[in-house]
């Protein structure tokens, strides 16, 4: 059974920089992409990030490029989104996601992917 389990997320001012960090057991994630969605209150889960099995290929919602980073360590199972330069509108519970080996052209579809972790709050003040 697969387990995805968020931390790193907590209360930051507007400026300020979180690292979030999701888990992964149950087995090895090194041949699947995983991927950073966030929801904010009223509104969809939407796509934050994603990175390929590999490391090689990554996708960035417009909004958070060039300021949150997505990465992994195959050999910790783990997979990490660094947030620098938060702003409010980057508050929202933050989940980690498992999909298959995805194309580019699809890691920021909801659908793809199977197993989701429950989530870490993020709150930024202004």
């Amino acid at each position: 059974q697969v387990q995805l389990v968020e931390s790193g997320g907590g209360l930051v001012q507007a400026g300020g920089s979180l690292r979030l960090s999701c888990a992964a057991s149950g087995r090895s994630f090194s041949s699947y992409t995983m991927g950073w969605f966030r929801q904010a209150p009223g509104k969809e889960r939407a796509f934050v990030a994603a990175i390929n099995y590999n490391g090689v290929s990554t996708s960035y919602l417009d909004s958070v490029k060039g300021r949150f980073t997505i990465s992994r360590d195959t050999a910790k199972n783990t997979v990490y989104l660094q947030m620098n330069s938060l702003k409010p509108d980057d508050t929202a519970v933050y989940y980690c996601a498992e999909g298959q080996n995805l194309r580019i052209s699809t890691m920021a579809s909801r659908s793809q992917y199977g197993y989701w972790g429950q989530g870490t709050q993020v709150t930024v003040s202004s």
